[in-house]
């Protein structure tokens, strides 16, 4: 077996295991650390697929700022409500229940049912080019510079909309 195929492995079992004891524990806090250790491994995943920009991106931006403003809310939120509110209500935790075994079939099922698409090359040099920060670069500013620069508009208008909206809340 080759290194790649073996990382990947330990990688993804890291990012299963990750998600299943995110959701299974009943502290939000040690919930959100286990999503950091998800988002970690699948930085790991991103390196082994030769997308280093992405990986570095998944780091910084999810498991570094996303996650901060996460336990921010948490601790805002105090989340032992939403606690509470699952053992009055049994109705919504059978509800619950019952999606959560849906979805755990439909992923099942795309995964042992899927085949390997034909459309993959085996061409690794050209997968490593693919992934790096200069490469990425050059197709956003020659190809996709009018999406770039919309979703740039978009996030300014978001911006001035949340200082105006938290600008009337103050005063």
């Amino acid at each position: 077996m080759l290194i790649e195929t073996i990382l990947f492995f330990v990688f993804g079992t890291f990012a299963a295991v990750a998600a299943v004891l995110m959701i299974t524990r009943s502290n939000a806090v040690i919930s959100a650390l286990f999503l950091i250790l998800n988002m970690s491994s699948l930085a790991g995943l991103y390196l082994v697929l030769n997308a280093q920009f992405i990986a570095v991106a998944q780091v910084i931006v999810y498991a570094g700022a996303i996650m901060v403003l996460f336990l921010f809310v948490l601790m805002l939120l105090k989340p032992e409500n939403e606690r509470r509110f699952l053992e009055v209500n049994l109705k919504m935790r059978i509800f619950v229940i019952i999606i959560a075994v849906i979805i755990f079939v439909q992923l099942a099922y795309m995964i042992f049912r899927s085949s390997s698409s034909s459309l993959l090359s085996g061409d690794v040099d050209a997968s490593i080019k693919a992934g790096t920060i200069e490469e990425i670069g050059t197709q956003l500013f020659t190809n996709y510079v009018l999406p770039f620069e919309a979703a740039g508009f978009l996030l300014l208008a978001a911006t001035i909309g949340a200082l105006i909206l938290a600008k009337k809340k103050f005063e």
